[in-house]
C-alpha cells in the first residue's frame, strides 16, 4: 500500500531529557509500540519516526527523539540529531517531569517559540508522583498547555491528543495545492519527465509523482510525455496546454518547442513555491547578475542520494555557471541535515537549494530563514537553470 510521502505529512516532535518517558509516551499516543522503552537513560539514540493518521490532522510523523541532555562524544552526536529535528517540525510535544522540570526546559520552549512552533508541555509520569498544586502554577507561566500524562496508564493521552490537534495551524491542515491553483478543471496540463540516469528505475521521481496526482484530484487533463516526444504531442491537441511542466535539466529543449504564448514552468520551480517561499527564491536569482568570478556559492540538497555521473547539483549546475560568469566561481556542497552546520552562511555570496521535494514546508522555510538572518540571499535550481537558459522571466510568468 502506498502511503503519504514524509514529506507531506504534519511533523510532532518529542523532545526533553532523557528518562522523563517520551518513548513511552509516543508508544501511548500512538497506541502502538514503536519506540523502545526503558529505565536506562538514553535508550532512543537516533530519532525514531512513526508516520500515521491522526484524526481529524490527516497524516501525521512523530518523531522521537534522543534526550537533548545526552552525554559523552557519542551522546553530543545524539543531541545533533535531536536539534537537527527543531528545524523541520510543525509541533512539538516537551516531556518533563516536575523532579526534572527547570531552566533547561524553559530555555527549550523558548527555542521552539523563536521558531515560531506550537508546543505543548507534557507532565509526565504522573502515577510516580502527581505533580504539586505549586508546580502546576509555575507552568502558568510558560503560557503554554500543560497536560498531565502516565504513559504507563495511559491517562492524559487523550487530552494531550486533542490539545496537539487544536495547536496545529489552520494552515497547516489546509491541502496547499502543487500546481492545481494554476489551472481550472478540464483544462490540459503536460509534464515533461525525461527518463535519465537520475530517474529510478521502474518509476518516476518524486515531485514528478505529486504533480501528477495534485493535477488528477483537481480534475485537470494531464499528459505525461518524455521530451523527445513533445512537440509531436503538442501537434496531436486541438488547443494548446494551459500549461507544460517540465524537468529543469531539459528547459533549453523544451523552450524551443512549446510556443511563447503556452505557459512553461518546472517540477522544481512549482516546489519551491509549494514547500518554501517562491519569492523569496525568485529575488535571490537576481544576484546571478551581480556574481562575479571571485564569488562563493554554496549549492544544498535536501536528500542524501549518491551523486551520479552528469549530477545536476554537483556537475551541471557549477559548469554552466562557470561558463557564464567564470571558471574561478567557488562551489561548495552540503546534503541533507548538514545545511543547518554550514561553518558561515555568511561567507557565501548565493546559497542554490535544491526543490526540496524530500522536505516538509516547515523544513524548507527554516532554511528559508537562516539563509535570510545571514543576509545571504537564496535560490532555487529550476530558477538558476532558467537563468542560464535567458528564460527565467518566461518560467515565472505563470505565478
Amino acid at each position: 500500500m502506498q502511503k503519504t510521502p514524509e514529506s507531506l505529512r504534519i511533523h510532532i516532535g518529542f523532545f526533553g531529557r532523557r528518562n522523563v518517558g517520551k518513548s513511552s509516551l509516543l508508544n501511548a499516543l500512538a497506541n502502538q509500540e514503536i519506540s523502545i522503552v526503558s529505565d536506562i537513560p538514553g535508550t532512543t539514540t537516533d530519532p525514531v519516526k512513526k508516520a500515521m493518521e491522526l484524526i481529524p490532522l490527516g497524516p501525521v510523523l512523530f518523531i522521537d527523539t534522543a534526550g537533548l541532555d545526552d552525554v559523552g562524544d557519542l551522546g553530543a552526536e545524539r543531541v545533533r540529531r535531536s536539534e537537527s529535528i527543531l528545524q523541520r517540525v510543525d509541533a512539538a510535544i516537551v516531556v518533563t517531569t516536575e523532579a526534572t522540570f527547570g531552566d533547561y526546559e524553559r530555555q527549550l520552549i523558548a527555542d521552539l517559540d523563536a521558531r515560531k512552533i506550537p508546543t505543548i508541555v507534557a507532565v509526565n509520569q504522573s502515577d510516580v508522583k502527581s505533580p504539586s498544586t505549586a508546580f502546576i502554577g509555575e507552568l502558568a507561566d510558560i503560557k503554554r498547555p500543560v497536560i498531565i500524562t502516565s504513559a504507563t496508564e495511559k491517562s492524559g493521552v487523550p487530552e494531550l491528543k486533542s490539545a496537539l490537534i487544536q495547536s496545529i495551524p489552520e494552515k497547516l491542515q489546509a491541502e496547499l495545492p502543487i500546481l492545481a491553483d494554476l489551472l481550472t478543471p478540464g483544462e490540459v496540463l503536460v509534464l515533461v519527465t525525461p527518463i535519465d540516469a537520475e530517474a529510478p528505475k521502474g518509476r518516476i521521481i518524486m515531485p514528478q509523482v505529486q504533480a501528477l496526482r495534485d493535477a488528477l484530484d483537481h480534475n485537470i487533463i494531464s499528459l505525461v510525455v518524455q521530451e523527445s516526444e513533445l512537440a509531436a504531442t503538442l501537434n496531436l491537441l486541438k488547443t494548446p496546454p494551459a500549461l507544460v511542466v517540465t524537468d529543469s535539466q531539459a528547459f533549453e529543449e523544451v523552450a524551443e518547442i512549446v510556443p511563447e504564448t503556452v505557459p512553461l514552468t518546472s517540477f522544481s520551480i512549482i516546489f519551491s513555491r509549494f514547500k518554501g517561499d517562491l519569492n523569496v527564491f525568485a529575488a535571490g536569482a537576481q544576484k546571478l547578475n551581480q556574481l562575479t568570478p571571485e564569488s562563493r556559492i554554496l549549492i544544498a540538497e535536501a536528500c542524501t542520494h549518491n551523486p551520479v555521473e552528469g549530477d545536476i547539483g554537483r556537475e551541471k549546475i557549477p559548469r554552466w555557471l562557470r561558463e557564464k560568469i567564470g571558471q574561478d566561481l567557488t562551489f561548495d556542497f552540503v546534503k541533507g541535515q548538514d545545511f543547518h552546520n554550514a561553518e558561515n552562511l555568511k561567507d557565501y555570496d548565493l546559497i542554490i537549494h535544491c526543490g526540496g521535494c524530500t522536505l516538509n514546508r516547515k523544513g524548507l522555510l527554516t532554511r528559508i530563514d537562516e539563509a535570510e538572518e545571514a543576509g545571504i540571499p537564496i535560490t532555487n535550481y529550476g530558477l538558476v537553470i532558467a537563468w542560464v537558459h535567458g528564460i527565467l522571466d518566461r518560467v515565472l510568468a505563470p505565478f
